[in-house]
């Protein structure tokens, strides 16, 4: 028995998230099995095997795969598409996309002049004004979570990091 054109097209219901998860479904191959083992040295005398700097990039490439198997597997038992489907994207004003390409640019460039600290803080304040966050707690997070986050590379996993510009 054959299958026809229309039903193996109709077995694929959300063909972006197929593509997608196949994008990064090979992104994540090549990381893993290319990129990390070619491109990361690795002590020849290693204690702990968690201090190996090939070990953060691996658990990247392995929860990329994971997601990007799920993605696709969205792709295909996902329900066709309705009007009132909420997985549809909606495309914000220029100025929300602007804002944001401004929070990465102030993080990239201001990163060693100023610090992993405030130029986090600086770039997680841009990236919540362009979003309609107007609440003083989610401010008080955009303080906490680069200072957190450097705290945590920087005493945990003993990635030198400038902290502060002074």
């Amino acid at each position: 028995m054959s299958l026809s054109r229309s039903s193996a097209a109709n077995s694929a219901k959300d063909t972006i998230d197929i593509v997608t998860g196949l994008v990064l479904l090979v992104l994540s191959l090549v990381l893993a099995f290319y990129l990390i083992p070619n491109y990361i040295g690795e002590p020849p005398i290693l204690q702990n095997p968690m201090m190996s700097p090939r070990w953060l990039p691996n658990i990247v490439s392995w929860l990329m795969l994971a997601f990007a198997l799920l993605l696709v597997a969205q792709g295909v038992l996902t329900k066709t598409a309705k009007e009132g489907d909420e997985r549809k994207l909606v495309k914000g004003p220029v100025r929300r996309f602007l804002v944001m390409i401004a929070g990465i640019l102030v993080y990239v460039f201001f990163f060693e002049m100023l610090g992993a600290i405030l130029s986090g803080v600086l770039a997680t304040v841009l990236l919540f004004l362009a979003h309609p966050v107007r609440t003083w707690w989610a401010y008080g997070f955009a303080i906490a979570l680069p200072v957190g986050v450097t705290l945590l590379f920087v005493n945990v996993m003993n990635v030198p990091l400038p902290l502060m510009p002074f």
